[in-house]
């Protein structure tokens, strides 16, 4: 749970409507990518909100359930906020292993976050190099190295990306802006800063 957690006001929602249920879609926090829909009553949400871990209510059994109570594949809680009507729920969390009892990453598929989203798979996928083999990944090799190395990386990609876009086509630019933003995350994984904080900055300046 984050410090800028705010509880859903009980009172505010229009229970009423759903017969005392309301669907709750969950979206990961990171990636943005929508990972299930459930139903929630007024006693799940309360858990929701208490235990920080996503909780149901589910419609065939008549009882609530936490996601991940078997499996633990839970999803941490973020963030809680309703559609302009009241009678949807909004649930930002962050996943632990594959939300779908199918074993995929969402109940809507395996397809991964699209869009701006992918960077955040991107960077998992990098941090997890850490561990890796350094003699059969280059970024393993990159995170393990000198920190200079990785800094040094990203100043030749910015000078790459300079260039590209005096002197190359659109396609030449958008090359070499990939190398400079992959890069860019390694030498951020190398520091154990996460994206994230640099969304963070970035928003804090256009408050």
């Amino acid at each position: 749970m984050t410090s800028e957690f705010k509880p859903l006001e009980q009172g505010a929602l229009n229970w009423e409507k759903g017969g005392g249920l309301l669907p709750a879609i969950v979206q990961d926090a990171n990636t943005e990518q929508v990972l299930m829909l459930g139903y929630m009553n007024a006693d799940s949400l309360k858990k929701t909100q208490e235990t920080g871990l996503v909780t149901f209510y589910s419609r065939s059994r008549k009882t609530l359930w936490t996601k991940g109570e078997t499996s633990g594949n839970t999803l941490k809680l973020i963030s809680l906020d309703t559609d302009c009507d009241q009678d949807t729920i909004l649930a930002r969390a962050t996943p632990k292993g594959p939300t779908c009892h199918e074993g995929t990453t969402s109940c809507f598929g395996d397809k991964g976050p699209q869009g701006l989203g992918f960077l955040s798979q991107l960077e998992n996928l990098i941090i997890e190099r850490k561990t890796a083999d350094s003699e059969s990944s280059y970024t393993a090799k990159l995170l393990q190295g000198p920190l200079h190395k990785a800094a040094q990386k990203v100043g030749e990609e910015g000078v790459e990306v300079a260039l590209a876009a005096t002197s190359e086509t659109d396609d030449g630019l958008v090359y070499e802006s990939a190398d400079l933003i992959y890069h860019l995350i390694v030498l951020l994984a190398a520091k154990d800063v996460k994206l994230a904080d640099v969304i963070r900055e970035l928003k804090n300046r256009h408050k």
